[in-house]
């Protein structure tokens, strides 16, 4: 069962002095910043930065070394890592992760699983939960492909389609988790100027039209700037600069981190 969102008056998604060290190497350095519900957040700094770390922390793929992170009123670090899709959080990846024999429908219908109830036991016998659970999965899932214009691929396996297909077909199976906050890792990584341009539309639209929050890691900065309402960057692990995105186009450590002293 989806949890009601126990948010009114604060924040989704508070990281505070978040710290993650690997050996002698300090990944994150006692990074904190929210994100409001209905807000998109760009993610920012160079390669290095800890952008992606901080994105593994969150899907609780790593452990964090001090801090503490609360999702939509709960301490997120103490939820098993199956159990993140389940509390809300929905990731898209830098590098795919489809199932790129199996057609974009059955793609989909997988992000669907998590909101559903049979178990091993109802499966392997075929209780009748299972059928009906099957056709609102796949309900759901020509939902989303009709919502990212997947229709005329839905029955075509995956590794036939064009890279940018499939990074729509990855987001649609993101969005099938009924997720609270997407994490969109690097969605522009691949894409042509046109690809980019829609889907900088497209980040807008799952927002305003889906009411899911997003929360984006992305090099490209005329997307990130264009669509986040805030921007936290970071660099060596320590976050540098927060504000609106012409706030922190503008402070002198993004400049620095960037383009170097000269600048």
């Amino acid at each position: 069962m989806q949890q009601t969102e126990r948010t009114a008056g604060g924040s989704l998604l508070a990281v505070n002095n978040v710290s993650v060290r690997f050996g002698g190497i300090v990944a994150l350095d006692g990074i904190s910043f929210d994100v409001q519900p209905g807000q998109v957040v760009g993610l920012i700094g160079p390669n290095g930065a800890g952008k992606t770390t901080l994105f593994n922390c969150l899907s609780r793929l790593y452990s964090c070394d001090g801090g503490e992170i609360t999702f939509n009123g709960q301490p997120l670090l103490s939820i098993p890592r199956h159990r993140i899709a389940e509390t809300g959080i929905g990731r898209t990846f830098q590098n795919l992760a489809l199932f790129r024999t199996m057609t974009v429908l059955d793609n989909v219908m997988l992000g669907c699983h998590c909101r559903t109830t049979s178990g091993f036991f109802a499966n392997s016998v075929r209780l009748p939960v299972v059928p009906r659970e099957e056709r609102s999965s796949a309900a759901k899932a020509r939902e989303l492909i009709s919502f990212l214009d997947l229709d005329a691929v839905a029955g075509a396996r995956v590794a036939d389609l064009p890279f940018g297909t499939q990074k729509r077909v990855e987001l649609a199976r993101a969005l099938a988790s009924e997720p609270k906050l997407l994490l969109l890792d690097e969605p522009a990584s691949g894409l042509n100027h046109e690809e980019v341009g829609a889907l900088g539309a497209l980040i807008r639209d799952i927002r305003d039209r889906r009411k899911v929050t997003v929360l984006l890691v992305e090099h490209h900065m005329s997307l990130v700037m264009s669509v986040s309402d805030k921007v936290v960057a970071l660099n060596f692990g320590r976050k540098i600069a927060e504000g609106t995105p012409a706030e922190v186009q503008k402070h002198p450590e993004v400049v620095h981190a960037y383009l170097g002293t000269a600048a």
